[in-house]
């Protein structure tokens, strides 16, 4: 029973050592800090340039602030990519997609209240464009989630220790691309916390579920991609290390040697 446990997370919410309390904390903050200022920068009359800088340098902001505390996922499709990867138990995963809403909501909602109705302009909910199906959208919403996921694990690859000074920045880039492609198409979402916010707080569940299955799917796949063909192997053991170490242990054996017979 406590090995069942253990796999499925149980664990986690008994343990001090894996704050857990903390890292639901940074994924609200960082999806609250995302939809207030990426939502209202899709009040003001911006082009897609405006919305895409917004949306990508709030992504870099919140996993700056909160990625050491919680991983800084900050949106449910890398967290479905992260737990397929089994890089997080099912409990960590489940509670980390419901404080990511919650966040969101709560940054929409403030957002809201803090600017008058004339300046809604719809909060940036995420929505089909006219001549775009909803098979169109599922695809295009499935390719933003697949390139975001990716980047997520290719900057934070263990193996590639360099890179994890630059993973906030790159994964933020990668929102940024996502919205200068297709933000004319879907809205670009990529998230789907940060659409859900949008669409408790305006009342518009159209083709919402586009949104879910769309970056998830696509973030499992990338979750696939990457751990079964990219991911970086361990740097093999050093030949002259080993040699080093092997070179040492004899001579220390030779003088234990050498002291015996002095002693004899």
């Amino acid at each position: 029973m406590a090995g069942f446990e253990y796999k499925l997370g149980v664990n986690e919410l008994k343990s001090k050592n894996e704050r857990l309390w903390q890292a639901l904390i940074g994924e609200f903050l960082g999806n609250f800090i995302l939809n207030f200022f990426a939502v209202g920068a899709c009040t003001q009359p911006q082009d897609g340039l405006f919305k895409a800088m917004a949306f990508g340098l709030g992504v870099f902001m919140a996993i700056t602030i909160v990625g050491h505390v919680s991983g800084g996922h900050v949106n449910p499709a890398v967290t479905m990519g992260m737990l397929v990867a089994g890089r997080i138990s099912v409990v960590r995963s489940a509670l980390y997609i419901l404080f990511q809403c919650v966040g969101a909501t709560a940054g929409t909602a403030a957002i809201k209240t803090l600017l008058d109705e004339q300046y809604h302009n719809g909060l940036g909910h995420t929505s089909l464009a006219p001549n775009t199906t909803p098979l169109q959208g599922l695809g295009i919403e499935f390719f933003l989630g697949l390139v975001l996921v990716l980047t997520v694990f290719g900057a934070c690859d263990p193996h590639k220790p360099d890179s994890r000074y630059t993973a906030p920045l790159a994964i933020g880039l990668s929102v940024t691309l996502g919205h200068l492609g297709t933000i004319g198409y879907t809205g670009a979402s990529m998230n789907p916390a940060r659409t859900v916010g949008t669409a408790i707080m305006t009342n518009n569940w159209s083709n919402h579920w586009i949104y879910w299955v769309g970056p998830i799917m696509g973030g499992i796949a990338a979750a696939l991609v990457y751990t079964q063909a990219l991911e970086q192997p361990p740097p093999p053991v050093s030949i002259l290390s080993s040699e080093k170490y092997k070179t040492h242990a004899d001579e220390r054996e030779m003088k234990k040697l050498e002291s015996a017979r002095d002693y004899a």
